[in-house]
């Protein structure tokens, strides 16, 4: 799938440079096939649709998180993303998913989509948009105001993470490294000894409460 005529052309990213598979798209434009309600067999809780060319999350419907129906271990996945005022949400990745995992954030890692100018966790720096929640603090504040589109996008090869948003490096990040391991334990994920330890796994999209669109989801692998 080509990019969105909005989308802008990132700089290529350091763990993105080897030999890389074709992109797939993760959203057909009109349905949500592809994606099921997160550790379900089911597909998407009635709160997920299609809008307009996006995948929207509105309260009101059975909500929870929905899942990829296939796992990646290195990537490069991108996005766009946009949120109500004052709205919360987040993607998360290389998540597991089995009776032992009753959510998603208990393994995965999340790239934070925030309203930065309002929403309370933004008084937490590594809460605020385009960060590695609860562990790394975007490098730039980047992100477009609540109801304009951003471009993100999620480079992860062996232990090597990196977080753009609007065409910037915001995080850079070794998963199981020493560095990392101490923001673990630092952080509201220390009690959770998978958290962060899979190198493959779903993607999925935050239920928040609050909505969300998302579009031109698209991925390929790294070699």
């Amino acid at each position: 799938m080509p990019p969105s005529p909005t989308a802008s052309t990132p700089a290529p990213s350091s763990a993105a440079t080897a030999s890389t598979g074709d992109w797939v798209s993760l959203f057909d434009g009109r349905t949500l096939a592809g994606w099921h309600a997160f550790n379900k067999t089911t597909g998407a809780p009635s709160g997920w649709r299609v809008d307009e060319g996006a995948i929207h999350f509105a309260p009101g419907g059975d909500g929870g998180d929905i899942a990829t129906d296939a796992q990646y271990g290195d990537f490069e996945f991108e996005v766009e993303w946009k949120i109500q005022a004052c709205g919360n949400s987040g993607i998360f990745y290389r998540g597991a998913e089995g009776a032992a995992y009753n959510a998603v954030y208990l393994t995965a890692p999340e790239m934070q989509v925030l309203d930065d100018t309002c929403h309370p966790d933004a008084r937490f720096p590594s809460h605020t948009a385009g960060g590695l929640y609860d562990l790394y603090v975007p490098r730039a504040a980047v992100v477009r105001p609540a109801g304009e589109w951003n471009q993100a996008r999620i480079v992860a090869r062996g232990g090597h993470i990196e977080h753009w948003l609007n065409g910037t490096m915001i995080v850079e990040a070794e998963q199981g490294s020493a560095a990392w391991n101490a923001r673990v334990a630092a952080s509201k994920f220390r009690t959770m000894p998978a958290f962060g330890t899979q190198r493959s796994g779903v993607i999925a999209l935050q239920d928040h409460g609050d909505r969300v669109w998302y579009r031109a989801l698209r991925i390929r692998t790294l070699g």
